[in-house]
């Protein structure tokens, strides 16, 4: 059985009425105390680079168009980068590789992004992330990440336009698939699998996009290209304008869409798109999808 509108799964979502909301409730959120403490002594420590420089130091919220279609999930702030700036993917290598190629393909205002009050806009966008502190070694627990999902989960039922998912990583590929309830909604061998350039069409019509992350361990071992990386997004604006991406239904838990089990039953699991593999082949690009994140 499938319902059409944005239902709240549990009490704890009704705390969540507004994006606006879920920012506040990040932001003050201490429900994991090593990764506080992390943030907080980074803020503290600073890099010399930044020493003149007030550290956020604190959960980072998402960023975005409250109307989005596009929807970029990473896997946690960087130490030095959305830690000290307080915007996703703002202030390290990794961000600059992401805004550069939302500009590119229409989805930021500017090819770059630096502090939180330097008129950044994204266009048709949001970015969020499995965790929203910086953690240390840039792992974040299993216990943390379900610690923070609930706000992923808020932003997923909020951004009711969101056609496109552009995971960055492994960790956050997992982190947006239980956060929509695909996780435990499909059978395992049913689920999209994970390698860069993955492209998979969920039961509601989403369509999942899976990326290396543009971490420096993986652009500057020649895991992640620049042609490798703009691919993606070229694929995401082409699917928006294209119309592929079909208005969304929202599935019960537990519930199967008949005309999705056509679509993704265990004998016909999701064809995903295989570009050509980039450098590094097959056994590199397994362990480099979780590198850092921005």
């Amino acid at each position: 059985m499938v319902r059409t509108g944005p239902v709240p799964r549990s009490p704890r979502d009704a705390a969540y009425p507004s994006l606006a909301a879920v920012e506040r409730a990040v932001v003050d959120c201490v429900r994991c105390p090593r990764l506080v403490a992390h943030c907080r002594s980074v803020a503290r420590g600073k890099k010399r680079e930044f020493r003149d420089q007030e550290y956020w130091g604190r959960p980072v919220p998402g960023f975005g168009h409250n109307r989005a279609r596009l929807l970029v999930v990473g896997l946690a702030p960087a130490a030095h980068g959305g830690n000290r700036t307080g915007r996703m993917f703002t202030g390290d290598s990794s961000g600059d590789w992401l805004y550069e190629a939302l500009h590119r393909f229409g989805f930021a205002s500017r090819p770059a992004s630096v502090a939180r009050d330097d008129g950044q806009r994204l266009l048709d966008c949001y970015i969020s992330a499995a965790a929203r502190c910086a953690p240390p070694g840039n792992r974040p627990t299993r216990e943390e990440l379900a610690s923070c999902r609930p706000y992923l989960e808020a932003e997923i039922r909020l951004l009711r336009r969101v056609r496109v998912v552009v995971a960055l990583g492994r960790v956050a590929y997992e982190g947006w698939l239980k956060a929509a309830g695909w996780w435990s909604a499909l059978p395992a061998r049913d689920r999209p699998p994970f390698r860069h350039g993955v492209e998979a069409r969920l039961p509601d019509g989403t369509i999942l996009l899976c990326s290396f992350h543009p971490s420096r361990r993986n652009t500057n071992t020649g895991t992640l290209t620049r042609p490798m990386w703009h691919a993606v997004f070229r694929r995401a604006r082409a699917i928006l304008e294209s119309g592929r991406a079909a208005p969304r239904d929202r599935l019960r838990r537990g519930s199967r869409d008949p005309a999705a089990s056509r679509r993704t039953g265990r004998r016909s699991p999701p064809t995903p798109r295989r570009p050509p593999p980039g450098p590094g082949g097959r056994r590199r690009a397994a362990g480099a999808a979780d590198s850092a994140e921005g």
